[in-house]
This record gives C-alpha cells, structure tokens and sequence, in this order.
C-alpha cells in the first residue's frame, strides 16, 4: 500500500515533448519538493502509469501523435488510473479546448509559458484534495460497503470491490461501463425542490435478487456517490400482485374486490409484504420508506379493499398472488 502523503513526497508525472519545457518544469517541481517522473508522449506516459503509482499527472495538451486529451480518456477509463488528478498544460486558450480537457477527466489546466508558483499551488491542492478523496474511499472498502462513484461524464472513476463484485453480477455485459439501467436513472430529472439524496432509489431484480441504488451524496468535482444495497428485495413493478394489477382483471385473478381496489405501485408493494407475513419496520426497511408512511399506505389499502384488518388484507392479496 502507498504510504500516506504526508509522510513522502507527492509523486507527479510529467508529460511533455519539448525538451527545454521539460527541463524548467521538472527543475521547478523538483525544488518544490514533488518526486518528478517524465514521459514524451502519450504510449510512455501509458507505459509509465502500468508500472508506477503517482499522485498527479501534468499533461502537455498537444502531444505528437496520441494527444494529451486522448492520454487522458485512455488512462480514466482504467479504474486503476481513473482517480489521479489530471492537470493539462496548453497553449491552447479557446473556450472549446479547455472544455475538451475537462470532458477528457482533466481537473484543472495552465496555459503555456507556465508560471511556477501558479502551477505548484494548483498541484498542491489537488494532491491534497486526491489523498483525502483516496483515504475516504480506503475506509469505504475496509467497511465492505458497497459504493460506486459517477463522473459528470457518466463514468465510473472509482467503485469499491464489493460494489464491482455486484455490478459484475447484475450487468455482466456492461463490462467497465456505467450499465445503462443507472446511467438511464440519473438522467431523469428530479421532481422539483427534491434533493438527490431524497430522491426514491432505483430497484432491479435479476432471479430471486434485488439491487437497491440510492444517492448518498457527492463525492469530488461533479461526481455522484452511489450506495448499493442487494438482498431479496422486489421493486414495485417486479412483485407478481403488481404484475397482476398492470395486467387487468383477467390476470389478476383472486377476489374481486382486488381488482376494483386500483391500488398504486406502492400499495400494491406493501400489500405483497403484508401477505408475506413482515411488520411495518420490516416493510419500511425492505421498501426504503418510513414506519408511518407504511403505516399511511395500509389505511388507504384497507379503506380501498373493504377491510378492516391486516389479516384480512393478507387474505385478499394471498388469494389475488
């Protein structure tokens, strides 16, 4: 394990093809402090990061061949690589090439001539911010928690193993990819003046498991924490009494009084776990809500089916499941 930051030398990888450049920036880092590593193009610098571990990386933004913006597409697509902070150095001032380097995963750039005390400042905060950011995430994987971060981009910077274990397991075919099914949940808008953190987790089954993914938060520059939770948990639409109910009469079979009930997705979820035999605490836990608010849907649930007791709901749904 690389030991903590405060106790060595940040350690940053330059990334230039001009030899005098390279020379005054590594003289420059050098008596800064910085362990300083150098590559002339994009294929070494690749090469470098496969055998070292480094803690920034500045990139010359017009490389020969592989440029710098490619480097960095490359290089955040491997997890491995995917946190270390990316400082691009550009002649390049025109809006559309600085927002080239940040959609390339770059965090900050400095236009050429470089000014030393400009660009030690910036590396000194952004290693600082990446060791706490790196330290964070170390205790989330000695917890076992199963976490992945998001990207404004939609890709998938760092995620813990346990995380990557699930993800492997329900999207075997998303490979290193934000799997479709979250990156379509993240794109839908909010309802309006609902917090992210607030807002309902997004629930998938595959066999006899459920995957619950909530938003817990940010994490890092327009990036989005994401907390996994898997046990047999159904989501709302994958309960066979709400496939019974989307599918109409006919299907839903049973008492009649369930049918004409026109219960919603959420009560239709409750009920299943009230025919099942768990509490309000279990149900609220399993479906991601509050006691009370289990304890509001069973009075809509029992005025709309004629009942007046959770034994005769359970009944009703066990005749209609």
């Amino acid at each position: 394990m690389t030991p903590p930051l405060d106790e060595r030398a940040a350690t940053v990888l330059v990334v230039d093809d001009v030899p005098d450049s390279l020379a005054f920036l590594v003289e420059a880092l050098d008596e800064a402090g910085f362990t300083v590593l150098v590559a002339l193009d994009g294929p070494s610098a690749l090469e470098r990061l496969a055998r070292v571990e480094v803690d920034a990386i500045l990139l010359d933004a017009m490389l020969p061949g592989m440029d710098g913006f490619e480097v960095c597409r490359r290089l955040k697509s491997q997890p491995a690589h995917a946190a270390i902070p990316v400082v691009f150095m550009t002649g390049l001032t025109e809006t559309e090439h600085i927002v080239e380097g940040f959609r390339a995963g770059g965090i900050d750039y400095v236009t050429k001539p470089v000014r030393p005390e400009e660009l030690i400042a910036r590396l000194r905060t952004h290693t600082r911010n990446a060791a706490a950011i790196r330290q964070a995430r170390d205790a989330l994987d000695l917890a076992g928690q199963a976490v992945l971060v998001v990207d404004a981009e939609g890709r998938l910077p760092w995620r813990s193993p346990r995380a990557a274990e699930w993800l492997a397991d329900f999207f075997p075919e998303a490979g290193e990819a934000l799997p479709e099914a979250l990156a379509r949940w993240l794109a839908a808008p909010l309802p309006p003046g609902l917090a992210p953190e607030d807002a309902p987790p997004l629930q998938l089954q595959r066999g006899m498991q459920g995957l619950r993914v909530r938003r817990v938060g940010h994490h890092g520059e327009g990036e989005r924490l994401l907390l996994l939770e898997r046990g047999p948990r159904l989501a709302a639409t994958d309960t066979p009494a709400a496939e019974a109910a989307a599918s109409g009469p006919q299907a839903a079979g049973g008492d009649p009084r369930l049918r004409r009930a026109a219960l919603t997705p959420r009560e239709t979820e409750v009920l299943y776990w009230v025919a099942r035999g768990k509490t309000n605490r279990d149900i609220a836990e399993i479906c991601g809500m509050k006691p009370r608010t289990v304890t509001k849907h069973l009075e809509h649930i029992f005025e709309k089916l004629g009942v007046e007791t959770r034994s005769a709901a359970a009944v009703l749904a066990s005749a209609g499941l």
